[in-house]
């Protein structure tokens, strides 16, 4: 944990208030839901439980949590209304861990749960369960008995998933470091039967980023398996222009019975996409790349590239346009890379340095015409724009590699990683 990371206690943030960006409140937080790992790793902080207005639970991943206090909660004011429901893998932090009978490592004494802190780590969105504070003696917290004090996560026992006889679960948690791509590829060389064991235990966001690098087959074969109502939260997660590309794959009363299941907001965008040809610049856009009003600084520029959760092709520009911001933008203006906004004073105005000269494409453009665009301008991305001038999207040097890869690269690539055994 990195120094001055702040700890907040979970009682602390039982029925606290939620609020959204504006300051209006969201709900009250029922619950923290966390993820148990093999032997004494810290349990993932996952998300918390909302209940909402009439009494309703949702669920708030953390990755839409943008401020956690001892006093309010604040998120990114996208929540999805579905009711909460607990998988498997989850687990209740003020339903199921606290007022647990656990045992000390060193000692073997058996103490009473009475609190957890959760703390976000260093350089990450990620947070985890970090300290325990429990009391000797037998007693839960009504009854004050005993020394009370606060261990470490792996200073305890009898939290944690055993080694053996988990299922998914525990295969779950040996591979929860590898990154998506890996992941994609372990879940790819599994039986079909465990495969989908293995995508049913993941959370939303990690199950999207996987099927983002899956093949069309197993990414069809994963979502037709969900839950309906599943389904259309993990495609929600998913990059639009990935979402769109799988549900191009489904039947077409399917692919609508899942858009009409996903909040309007998060369909929009892949109906657009499904209209254009999926190997023209339209096709292959991601309706989400950074959009900055010319008024906007090089301050405020260099803080959206610094989003973690961005890919380092889309962070590597902006892109400047009149109001509205959401694509399709108002009138397109131009783009700034990244390094040129180093390169300015913070309060310099990014529509005073947008480069004005460079062409964006049609959403027309076949993928011959994207690939001559990248490397004649040496970018790894490009804007698209309809005929108006509004901004569509951006292409990225990623998605056009996929559609020039053969269609079975990642089962050749993945799992052969340059440098490795078969090197030199």
């Amino acid at each position: 944990m990195a120094a001055g990371a702040p700890r907040i206690f979970v009682s602390h943030l039982a029925d606290v208030a939620v609020f959204d960006p504006r300051g209006d409140q969201v709900g009250r937080v029922r619950d923290l839901v966390v993820m148990l790992r093999v032997g004494g790793r810290p349990p993932r902080l996952l998300g918390l439980v909302v209940e909402v207005v009439s009494r309703h639970r949702v669920f708030i991943p953390m990755t839409r949590v943008t401020g956690v206090e001892s006093g309010q909660v604040i998120t990114t004011g996208v929540v999805n209304m579905r009711h909460f429901e607990q998988r498997p893998t989850e687990t209740l932090v003020l339903g199921e861990l606290l007022d647990r009978r656990v045992r000390l490592v060193d000692t073997g004494e058996e103490v009473t749960v009475l609190d957890v802190s959760v703390v976000q780590l260093p350089a990450r969105r990620d947070w985890e369960i970090d300290k325990v504070f429990v009391r000797r003696g037998k007693g839960g917290r009504l009854r004050r008995r005993g020394e009370a004090l606060t261990v470490e996560w792996s200073a305890v026992t009898g939290f944690s998933l055993e080694e053996e006889g988990q299922g998914a679960a525990n295969l779950l948690a040996t591979f929860e470091q590898l990154r998506p791509a890996d992941l994609a590829n372990v879940l790819h060389h599994l039986s079909p039967k465990r495969r989908l064991e293995v995508a049913a235990a993941l959370d939303d966001d990690r199950l999207a980023d996987v099927l983002e690098e899956l093949p069309d087959d197993d990414q069809v074969e994963i979502i037709n398996k969900l839950k309906e109502e599943r389904a259309a939260d993990v495609l929600e997660a998913m990059d639009p222009d990935d979402a769109a590309d799988l549900l191009s794959e489904l039947p077409d009363e399917d692919k609508e019975r899942l858009l009409k299941l996903m909040q309007p907001q998060d369909a929009a965008p892949l109906r657009r996409l499904l209209t254009y040809e999926e190997s023209t610049a339209g096709g292959l856009m991601t309706t989400e790349p950074i959009v900055l009003r010319p008024d906007a600084t090089v301050a405020v520029a260099l803080a959206q590239v610094r989003d973690p959760d961005l890919s380092p092709a889309l962070a590597a520009q902006v892109y400047v346009c009149r109001p509205p911001d959401e694509t399709p933008t108002g009138k397109y203006l131009g783009v700034v890379h990244f390094q040129r906004l180093l390169r300015e004073p913070p309060y310099t105005l990014v529509g005073a340095i947008a480069d004005t000269g460079l062409s964006p494409l049609p959403p027309n453009a076949p993928l011959s015409a994207l690939t001559s665009y990248l490397a004649t301008y040496n970018m790894v991305a490009a804007p698209v724009v309809d005929e108006a001038g509004h901004l569509l999207g951006a292409v990225t040097v990623d998605d056009v590699l996929d559609h020039l890869l053969p269609d079975d690269w990642r089962e050749t690539a993945v799992h052969e990683p340059w440098g490795g055994a078969h090197a030199g």
